[in-house]
């Protein structure tokens, strides 16, 4: 599942949680929720923003897979070395 860093404006915090593509979080409760972490003094229906943040790298024995690994810069895959991620 990916993870996703989200902002309150309201708070000034940036939460990061995982959740399915499919899945959308836009207030503080459903974040916190997610999260498993306190509201604080912050209202629950205050809205959140999710980051624009870079993907991690995902190698090839992580995944069960030598033959093929994730590449970071293309975002597709790539076999062997060619990525230079080995």
């Amino acid at each position: 599942m990916p993870t996703y860093d989200y902002h309150c404006n309201a708070n000034g915090r940036t939460v990061e949680v995982r959740h399915k593509m499919s899945e959308s979080v836009s207030t503080w409760g459903q974040l916190c929720e997610k999260a498993g972490i306190s509201l604080d003094d912050t209202l629950p229906d205050s809205p959140v923003e999710r980051l624009i943040t870079a993907a991690n790298v995902v190698r090839s024995s992580s995944l069960g897979n030598t033959d093929t690994q994730a590449c970071a810069t293309s975002g597709s895959y790539c076999g062997g070395d060619s990525c230079g991620l080995n």
